[in-house]
């Protein structure tokens, strides 16, 4: 499962030359281990989130002997922490990180904070799963009198969001907006050969998904992306086109065992 496709591909008697692009969501928060709305918030990694980065991530992608130029990660800093423990395991920490607001993590408004399973018993099952995993379905916007909202609205890690960028609450499709332009950067960059690495988060890998793939509406909200498996694609440098499907470096039990983790709602 960590094998990786050659880079030069042979056909119709032509080698094709292509780069690879690899995604990884962070590791398990703080929130992720409580099971709490986090959006915006700004908790680091738990302390499996941190073993996830070096164990699950760095692991795999040393072992399918991955080089990487250039890094993006989010404004927030559980995207940092898994990248900057990913490079240091892969022993390359000195490679140039961009942090983009672009990639931060879809606001769940008013959620932010909320105990997942306590919102279910408040609301139901099907109203927080459209919440969580429809497509247009935007959460109640963070109040004042919401913990996180002074913390959030006051992140200096955002001071660069143009005025009326700011977001209250965001819907999935919102979110995929928001991404388009950051994507578009990142995939010239990988077609003029640059070995890019981005450590985002759950539903903004999921947007990245969208994009890269062309998945629909519909495709995309039932795509779940397990913390620190290294998502790989390949793209053909000539036509721009991406080369097969992706591949997940590690064991396939597991993974279907995490996706369907980030599915439930929890307890």
């Amino acid at each position: 499962s960590g094998l990786i496709k050659p880079v030069l591909h042979f056909s119709s008697n032509l080698f094709i030359k292509s780069n690879r692009l690899v995604l990884v969501r962070h590791g398990e928060s703080e929130f992720n281990l409580k099971n709490l709305f986090c959006g915006w918030h700004d908790t680091p990694l738990s302390e499996g989130g941190r073993q996830q980065s070096r164990t699950i991530a760095a692991a795999k992608l040393v072992e399918a002997q991955f080089g990487f130029d250039k890094v993006y990660c989010s404004a927030l800093g559980r995207s940092r922490e898994s990248a900057d423990v990913i490079l240091t395991e892969m022993k390359c920490a000195y490679l140039p990180v961009v942090l983009d607001w672009r990639l931060n993590e879809r606001h769940y408004g008013n959620l932010t904070g909320s105990n997942k399973r306590q919102v279910a018993d408040a609301y139901g099952e099907e109203q927080v799963q459209a919440w969580r995993r429809g497509y247009d379905e935007i959460p109640p916007p963070i109040e004042p009198s919401n913990s996180y909202y002074y913390a959030i609205l006051n992140n200096l890690a955002f001071k660069n969001i143009p005025v009326g960028q700011f977001p209250l609450s965001e819907s999935m499709h919102m979110c995929v907006d928001r991404v388009k332009s950051i994507w578009e950067e990142i995939r010239e960059e990988v077609l003029k050969g640059k070995r890019v690495l981005i450590v985002a988060h759950g539903t903004v890998a999921r947007a990245l998904v969208q994009h890269i793939e062309g998945l629909s509406n519909d495709e995309i909200v039932k795509v779940n992306v397990p913390n620190c498996v290294p998502i790989v694609y390949e793209f053909d440098l000539n036509t721009g086109e991406l080369i097969g499907s992706s591949t997940y470096l590690g064991d396939a039990e597991y993974i279907e065992d995490m996706k369907d983790k980030v599915a439930a709602i929890g307890d």
